[in-house]
């Protein structure tokens, strides 16, 4: 065998033979790593690889498809994310930062699947087979007849997936697998292409559900090969605060849903417990009687849910005032502070702005825009907001408040847990739940004047 050394694109999996700052590829700087690689004597034939499944092609009338193959894993929040349940042979990969229960949760969902009939095989690179014991008895699932297999090579792993042909599959994590036949070390870009492509091919054939944890890199982003997150079919983001006993669960990529829904899970001494009235628990710790505080229902996915938008204005005694933003872009709250001013009357280039998003969520749609505006006008003017007032609506650079989608989920939400008021702009005749009033306003003037801050700001 001769050792050959090659440059492997992290992004894009590009191979050259020489470095380059910017990949050939795929444009990106600084992402060629250099490996080694075991290549065959040239007196040796090349062995090459299986040729393929052996499936014909069919028209595509012809494909059976009036079967369902949504498989629930018995955790409601994990389905909803997946779009109903776990795909007959797919493969999905999940993320998320060191301890934040990526092993636990999956466990978890390895146990309910084995409750149900399912034969589950959980190959971790990481344990020992004695430590997912201990993790399963502390959640409650140390009876539960999941497989266990402490393995990290390739060659003996494909045996027993061959041997046991398991319903579903578990591999913690894809960074700890390596092939024998490649010298480079587990982790690197070739071993984790490589393996996550056998992954692939038996997912596909056998029909058999595989999950796939990876690591994250500082960023936030899965560490390895980019190429990794185009294989599969699913990439799911496990977030949380350690300061924190929530954790969020994103879509990034679904081919078989929405990647807009999230589900919330609170960490606990038996593993996480799906949280289901959401709206209630981010609410639940809401000051009273303080002003900068304002309710805005987000949509996330088909789930609306209500978040405590916080704001605090105080006097600047900087050149340049403050605009620190939590949960929420930066830029757009300096543009909604310079729109506040100029179209609303409210004086702030002399006043340090912090804004936050009350939970440790993120929103990135602009039908928070008035909730924002009216937590800045409230802070400002020291005036408390009622307390069973909500407000949702986009802010354009003119002043003006306008549609929002969903607007009629959104208010049965209000509705739900008890708001009497809503500030909104003018959309039609939406369906408004009985005894929630409607304060329908065009522009953010007529907002802030609504709710009487506009004289106590200007």
């Amino acid at each position: 065998m001769k050792r050959k050394s090659l440059f492997v694109c992290t992004d894009c999996g590009f191979e050259t033979a020489r470095w380059y700052g910017k990949c050939p590829g795929c444009d990106a700087w600084n992402t060629l790593e250099e490996v080694m690689r075991e290549t065959p004597a040239a007196a040796k034939p090349v062995q090459k690889r299986s040729g393929g499944t052996g499936a014909q092609a069919e028209a595509l009338p012809d494909i059976a498809a009036d079967r369902a193959i949504y498989q629930s894993t018995g955790i409601p929040e994990f389905d909803r994310v997946l779009g109903g349940g776990v795909v007959e042979g797919s493969l999905l990969l999940i993320g998320g930062e060191p301890g934040v229960g990526k092993s636990t949760l999956l466990l978890q969902v390895c146990a309910q699947l084995t409750r149900q009939g399912k034969q589950v095989l959980y190959i971790t690179g990481e344990e020992s087979a004695r430590q997912i014991k201990l993790r399963a008895q502390r959640l409650g699932a140390g009876q539960d007849k999941v497989l266990i297999l402490a393995e990290n090579a390739m060659d003996a792993v494909e045996d027993k997936l061959t041997q046991l042909q398991p319903d579903y599959v578990v591999v913690d994590s894809i960074q700890t697998m390596y092939r024998s036949d490649m010298a480079s070390a587990p982790g690197s870009v070739s071993q984790v292409r490589e393996s996550a492509s056998v992954f692939l091919r038996h997912a596909k054939t056998s029909g058999c559900a595989i999950f796939l944890v990876g690591h994250v890199t500082k960023e936030g982003a899965i560490a390895g090969p980019r190429v990794l997150e185009h294989m599969v079919d699913v990439v799911l983001y496990f977030e949380g605060d350690h300061q924190r006993e929530y954790r969020l669960l994103r879509a990034n990529k679904n081919r078989y849903g929405s990647v807009n829904e999230l589900g919330l899970f609170e960490m606990t001494g038996e593993g996480m417990r799906t949280v289901e009235n959401v709206s209630e628990t981010l609410l639940r710790d809401r000051a009273a009687g303080i002003s900068g505080s304002v309710v805005f229902c987000s949509m996330e996915g088909s789930r609306p849910m209500l978040v405590d938008l916080q704001a605090l204005a105080a006097q600047s005694f900087y050149p340049s005032p403050k605009r620190t933003a939590n949960g929420i872009d930066q830029g757009r709250v300096a543009l909604l502070l310079a729109v506040l001013e100029k179209r609303a009357g409210l004086r702030l280039y002399n006043q340090d702005v912090y804004v936050n998003v009350a939970g440790g969520l993120s929103l990135d749609e602009p039908a928070a825009d008035l909730a924002v505006c009216l937590a800045v006008a409230s802070s400002l003017s020291d005036k408390t907001l009622p307390h069973d007032v909500a407000a949702m609506g986009e802010v354009g650079l003119l002043g003006e408040v306008r549609p929002i989608p969903f607007l009629e989920r959104r208010l049965a939400e209000c509705a739900r847990l008890g708001f009497m008021q809503v500030i909104c702009p003018r959309a039609g005749k939406p369906k408004v739940p009985k005894g929630l009033k409607m304060i329908e306003v065009t522009t953010l003037s007529q907002a802030v004047a609504a709710l009487h801050l506009l004289a106590g700001g200007a």
